[in-house]
């Protein structure tokens, strides 16, 4: 499987919005939604393209807060046919890579708390927990995590 991470467009909407669909149920960002993040100055959206097909998408901001500028990891999602094969960790350190040459310093991410195989991979690419959010996925508590670069 030869796997290309690239800049997203807005051209593949539909296709990402089917993958956002099939990675999330009730908390799916609307298509209305993805189509701001794709087009949002502050945003960094990337796909990932097995063998010339999209895999999956990820999408940051970078934000400030306290006059300190950080990444923030809006989406990650991997088509149900392409998941653990390394995409996912593959979009995160390239979307890293690029905030780092925006001399950004740290990276911010939420993720449901039962989310089992998420955590793991934040885990795994050295994010720590810095808080709980409860209730934060309607009746499922999320973390917040936070990796330095």
């Amino acid at each position: 499987m030869e796997l290309k991470i690239e800049t997203a467009s807005i051209r593949l909407l539909d296709t990402l919005c089917k993958i956002e669909e099939q990675c999330f149920d009730q908390e799916a960002f609307t298509k209305r939604q993805i189509s701001y993040l794709l087009t949002d100055y502050n945003a960094i959206a990337l796909v990932a393209k097995a063998d010339n097909t999209v895999a999956g998408f990820i999408i940051a901001q970078i934000e400030i807060e306290n006059n300190t500028l950080f990444g923030h990891i809006i989406t990650i999602n991997v088509a149900s046919a392409y998941r653990r094969k390394g995409i996912a960790t593959k979009m995160l350190q390239e979307i890293e890579t690029i905030l780092k040459q925006k001399s950004i310093n740290e990276v911010h991410l939420e993720v449901r708390e039962d989310n089992s195989d998420a955590l793991k991979l934040y885990q795994k690419s050295g994010y720590q927990k810095i808080g709980r959010l409860e209730k934060y996925y309607g009746k499922a508590h999320g973390l917040h995590l936070k990796k330095n670069l």
